[in-house]
């Protein structure tokens, strides 16, 4: 990364934003205060609930930190394959006494409005998802005094990100967990089935752009991070090693899933939004993932009232669990704790690769 935001944090260490509550103030502030760089994530919030968000955090901690924005998508989604998926999941709203939600919401999270609030007031950090802001956009953070990051998860993305002005490029390898944040979801070649691997991927977008790498996928340990930074990477990015902290806020159910061995593994998946996303198999995911049409976020909305009564009623199987490849891997320790720990197994990492000088 440039000197601007190697800067901003002692250890080469990202916590993800992740959209749906985790990635709380709390503990983006923990992450930052630890050494690391924290994120909050302002997809599905209002751009009140953002700028409320942000003030808190700021009540926290006194080190930068990013805030996280998914681009407008476009309207392309099969009207009679949602409608097709509805009538599948009815007897899943019978199930847990809800109805299914609205499939006419939104398709542009409010961006343009939290564009202008954090051009207003504005954060050390701001990355995308799901696409690629304009060079206005871009110009218009660095006036700011912001540096910008762009998720992707090809060679192609990583170019556009650059051309259109792009600080740095998140490179999302396919093990991540959650959503894949492709620029373009074809569900040809973005569904189950398709992606590269973080190390192949990295090796791809660092022939193809100048820009620096932030390295994102099922990273949980030191020497992973050493393993990204060896590959030409100048931070990584970890969300499911911090999922489970006690200061993130995600579900209690979410949060003991996550090593549960109750749970088989990790699939992609579209049966909860519509759009490609990692998660622990679960009943959901089996029954309906394979019928689950390429719609985003029609489907997300569809679904909403469901997961949340999943919850509600203690039933993880009826839940998204978002978790990437290494998820068996976590620890559940606080964020400053963590930090502290990846910083440690990335100095040890680092020093078994020096050659002896006795030798």
């Amino acid at each position: 990364m440039p000197s601007a935001l190697t800067d901003l944090s002692r250890y080469p260490i990202v916590q993800a934003p992740m959209a749906g509550g985790a990635s709380r103030p709390e503990l983006a502030a923990a992450v930052s205060d630890a050494g690391g760089l924290g994120f909050l994530a302002a997809g599905y919030k209002t751009p009140e609930a953002m700028y409320e968000e942000i003030k808190a955090l700021r009540g926290l901690t006194g080190r930068p930190f990013g805030v996280n924005l998914f681009m407008p998508q476009p309207s392309v989604a099969d009207a009679a394959a949602v409608d097709v998926y509805r009538e599948q999941l009815a007897g899943e709203a019978t199930w847990y006494e809800t109805p299914l939600g609205d499939t006419d919401g939104t398709t542009d999270d409010a961006y343009e409005a939290k564009v202008a609030i954090l051009l207003d007031n504005p954060v050390p950090v701001v990355s995308f998802t799901f696409g690629c802001p304009s060079r206005a956009v871009f110009d218009a953070f660095a006036k700011a005094g912001t540096l910008t990051v762009a998720t992707v998860t090809s060679p192609a993305e990583a170019q556009a990100a650059q051309w259109s002005g792009a600080d740095a490029v998140c490179v999302q390898g396919i093990e991540a967990g959650g959503h894949q944040g492709t620029h373009h979801d074809d569900p040809y070649t973005d569904g189950p089935g398709h992606g590269v691997g973080l190390l192949t991927l990295i090796a791809q977008v660092r022939e193809a752009v100048q820009v620096p790498v932030i390295a994102a996928g099922g990273l949980m340990r030191g020497a992973q991070i050493a393993a990204v930074l060896a590959a030409g990477a100048t931070a990584a990015q970890l969300g499911t090693a911090f999922l489970v902290c006690p200061e993130s806020g995600a579900n209690e159910l979410h949060k003991r899933a996550v090593t549960d061995p109750v749970f088989p593994g990790t699939a992609l998946t579209r049966a909860f939004s519509g759009r490609p996303a990692r998660g622990l198999v679960n009943r959901f995911i089996r029954e309906h993932g394979p019928y689950a049409p390429a719609a985003y976020p029609q489907i997300h909305y569809l679904t909403a009232g469901l997961r949340k009564a999943a919850a509600a009623a203690g039933d993880p199987q009826g839940m998204a669990l978002w978790a990437g490849q290494g998820h068996r891997l976590a620890r559940e320790l606080p964020a400053a704790e963590l930090v502290e720990l990846l910083a440690a197994e990335l100095d040890a990492a680092r020093a078994s690769l020096k050659p002896d000088s006795a030798s």
